[in-house]
Parts: C-alpha cells; sequence; structure tokens
C-alpha cells in the first residue's frame, strides 16, 4: 500500500487535472506555469550547490554535491517537450545527484511547441559534447532523465550512435515516454489510475513536438521504433499504476533481445515520476538510493 506521503504527488495531480478541466483553452504559459509546481512536492537536498550557467547558448544549471567525484550526470527534464524546467527538477536531480555523489549538468532545452523536434534533442547533444570538451571521460557520464526526458535520453544515445560519439556509460530513466504512437495496452488497464497521463493527453503533445517536419515513424523521435543494439546499460523505473507501464516494458524487453543491460524496476501503485517525492515519501527516497548505487557501479566508485 502507498505511504501516506506519496499521496501528496496524488493530490497535486488531482489539483491539475480540475484546472486543466475547468480551462481547456488554457493559454501555455499558464500550462507551464502550472508545471512548475512539481518543484513543490520534492523536499530540498541538503549539502549541495545549485549554481545556473550557459553552455552556449543553453541555460543549465549545475548541481554539485559537497562529497562529489568524477562522475556527471546529465539531466533531461520532463513536461511533454512542452512544460518543465531547471527550476521544476532541480531539487529532484540534486537528491540523484547526492545518491550517486556526482555532479550534475540540468538541461533547459528549447521546448515545443515553439522550439519542435529536434531542437532538444540538438540542445541535449551540445551539453553532452561540452562535457566531453571538458576532459570528462564518456564512461563517467550518465544520461538522467523523466517522462520526455527520459525519452529524451534515449533519443540523444541513439544520435550518438548514429554519428560515431562515444556513448555515455550509463542511462538512468524515470518514468519514460517512449512510445509516441502511445499503444500500450497500459493506456487502458491503468486509465483509472494514472492521474495525469493519458491518451488524449499524448495525442495533444505529439503534434506539438514533431511540428510540421517531424516523423513519428522516426525512430530516434520515437524511440519505441529504434533498434537499441549498442546501448549503455539502462536502469529504468516506473510506478505500477502509469499509462507509460508498458512503454518501459516493451523497450526493456526490446534492449534485451538486442543484448543491452537492463534493469526494469515497477513500483507497486506508483503515479508518474513518483521520484519527485525524494526527501518526502519512502518510495521515491528508496528509488532514487537504489538508482545512485547502480548509477556508481555503472560510472566507477571514484
Amino acid at each position: 500500500m502507498p505511504s501516506q506521503e506519496s499521496e501528496a504527488l496524488s493530490d497535486l495531480y488531482r489539483d491539475w487535472s480540475r484546472r486543466m478541466a475547468a480551462n481547456p483553452a488554457m493559454a501555455i504559459d499558464e500550462f507551464r506555469d502550472l508545471f512548475e509546481e512539481w518543484a513543490g512536492v520534492t523536499g530540498t537536498p541538503e549539502k549541495i550547490t545549485f549554481t545556473e550557467a550557459m553552455v552556449g547558448d543553453i541555460p543549465v544549471t549545475w548541481a554539485r554535491p559537497d562529497d562529489t567525484s568524477e562522475r556527471l550526470l546529465v539531466c533531461l527534464h520532463g513536461g511533454g517537450y512542452v512544460t518543465g524546467s531547471r527550476a521544476s527538477h532541480g531539487k529532484l536531480f540534486g537528491h540523484i545527484a547526492l545518491a550517486t555523489a556526482a555532479s550534475a549538468l540540468i538541461v533547459e532545452y528549447r521546448r515545443a511547441p515553439e522550439s519542435p523536434y529536434p531542437a532538444a534533442l540538438e540542445d541535449a547533444l551540445a551539453c553532452y559534447r561540452h562535457a566531453l570538451a571538458s576532459g570528462v571521460a564518456p564512461e563517467r557520464i550518465a544520461f538522467v532523465g523523466d517522462s520526455a526526458g527520459g525519452g529524451l535520453c534515449i533519443s540523444a544515445a541513439l544520435a550518438l550512435r548514429r554519428d560515431g560519439l562515444p556513448r555515455p556509460g550509463a542511462i538512468f530513466l524515470m518514468s519514460p515516454w517512449l512510445d509516441l504512437s502511445a499503444s500500450g495496452e497500459s493506456y487502458d488497464s491503468n486509465a483509472e489510475h494514472d492521474l495525469i497521463v493519458s491518451r488524449p493527453v499524448i495525442q495533444g503533445l505529439v503534434p506539438a513536438l514533431l511540428g510540421e517536419h517531424g516523423d513519428i515513424n522516426d525512430p530516434i523521435a520515437n524511440p519505441i521504433l529504434a533498434d537499441p543494439n549498442g546501448l549503455p546499460p539502462l536502469l529504468i523505473q516506473v510506478g505500477g499504476h502509469e499509462s507509460f507501464v508498458d512503454d518501459s516494458r516493451a523497450f526493456a524487453a526490446k534492449a534485451q533481445q538486442a543484448g543491452v543491460t537492463v534493469e526494469l524496476e515497477i513500483v507497486p501503485e506508483m503515479q508518474h515520476v513518483f521520484h519527485f517525492l525524494a526527501g518526502a515519501a519512502p518510495e521515491a527516497d528508496a528509488a532514487i538510493q537504489r538508482a545512485g548505487a547502480w548509477l556508481k557501479a555503472q560510472l566507477g566508485e571514484h
């Protein structure tokens, strides 16, 4: 049974759903402001410093724990490629950085619909190349992302493979959105449980992401269609009550068949990106500690 503390995220999602239903023509700026409230359910991490910076013309935030290492997390936030930011996700990624004793580079990539695909992908790749140019070894870098940011992590790894660039040492995905066609059966079986993600929501986001020139059949844009061969080790954590749970099952199975090292954790009765409850609910804290230990093992202990 979910902890009482985990209800804070469910309550937030119910509130958002009510507000969006009451204002179906909500302006995009108001829609984005709504999703900034994600940060309100996350506990404030301690013994970590956040510094805003720029990578070229891309705004970023560095999160550096007091106790850190040579490991680096390139963090890509969720929000349907339309919402979400460094601010909404900063504390969450800070908790993951602490659990990994790693610096985190939190990327404020360009968002749709103003900047459709491949803008976010280009920004993610630019920040990864910046890390390499700064002297960080690729095997010490992990991509970390939630929801749309999780899909973007896979898209970035696929693009690196396409371009012949070094792959990162690991990828950690939280509740990833990997199938733009929303074909998973869990959209139906979890329709009464998932309080924020539904098939109509996804079908509304895809045109904004792809714009006039994107193609839903492009496997880099739509990772569920991709050949995962050669991807780095993957850890996927997803809530059992999510519409996206079949995205994770299907991609994990496909990656395993391609010889990729994959760990899939389905956490019972949890909501979409339950990790936002880091520092506030035991399920999120336990998942992040497991992820931190896994990332240390993949990226090296020092």
